[in-house]
């Protein structure tokens, strides 16, 4: 079943067309990876799904029911969670309260007590998490952010979840660690369109992959097939790797 859908999404900043023409889709239950230079529009294709940033031509499809203007707090509600760039925890607060927040829109309806499951859940995955469960997220390292990102990007229950760059500035340790907590969330049911950097790790765990070079799509299709194609080994991977 495909969850999410782009047809023909166009985005700007002011005058500046940021997104040209973009489609795409992301099946239930799989890692779409999106890959591509700094300044393709990774990011800011993940802020138009996601409601941060309007969709002035296309449409932005969730269910198959049109998204385009909806409102970021609406979109959170349908189902899809971003874990933005650079974490933006709330430095402020402790792990515990940040997770809190990632609830907000359900508390009213799910209660205390399945929130505090959900935080149990999310320090099953995470058990960093739970060692600091009461210590300001601005004192933790950069890999404690990340992970604390994600939590609570998790604790919305999303049925998409939007990750944008989890292994920017992180040594290469954490990063294997996070990206196997990305498949295991794969592996448990949650759909992810993970934009990524490394494009080589990116498409080792992902499913599918899409190409964004300067706003609009250069290629598409299974993440196997891209990391064997040669217009892809010579511009985004660094050469082909030998058998």
């Amino acid at each position: 079943m495909t969850l999410l859908q782009l047809k023909n999404v166009n985005t700007y900043y002011g005058q500046i067309r940021a997104l040209k023409d973009v489609s795409l889709s992301v099946k239930a239950g799989e890692i779409v990876a999106l890959v591509g230079a700094n300044g393709a529009g990774k990011t800011t294709l993940l802020n138009t799904i996601s409601g941060l940033l309007n969709a002035r031509a296309g449409q932005v499809i969730f269910e198959e029911a049109t998204i385009t203007k909806e409102s970021a707090a609406k979109i959170v509600g349908n189902g899809i969670s971003h874990v933005p760039e650079h974490r933006q925890v709330f430095g402020a607060l402790s792990v515990y309260d940040n997770l809190l927040l990632g609830a907000y829109h359900r508390y009213r309806t799910v209660g205390r007590t399945a929130v505090d499951q959900d935080i149990e859940w999310v320090y099953s995955i995470f058990p960093r998490l739970a060692e600091r469960t009461t210590q300001l997220a601005g004192t933790m390292s950069g890999g404690e952010q990340q992970m604390l990102a994600i939590g609570r990007g998790m604790m919305a229950r999303p049925k998409l979840m939007l990750l944008d760059e989890p292994s920017l500035g992180l040594a290469p340790l954490i990063v294997k660690d996070l990206f196997a907590v990305i498949a295991s969330l794969r592996d448990e049911g949650m759909t992810i369109l993970l934009v990524e950097q490394n494009a080589r790790a990116a498409l080792r765990l992902a499913d599918r992959g899409y190409v964004l070079e300067t706003g609009t799509v250069q290629f598409d299709g299974s993440a196997t097939a891209l990391l064997a194609d040669p217009r892809m080994q010579e511009a985004y991977l660094g050469g082909a790797v030998p058998a």
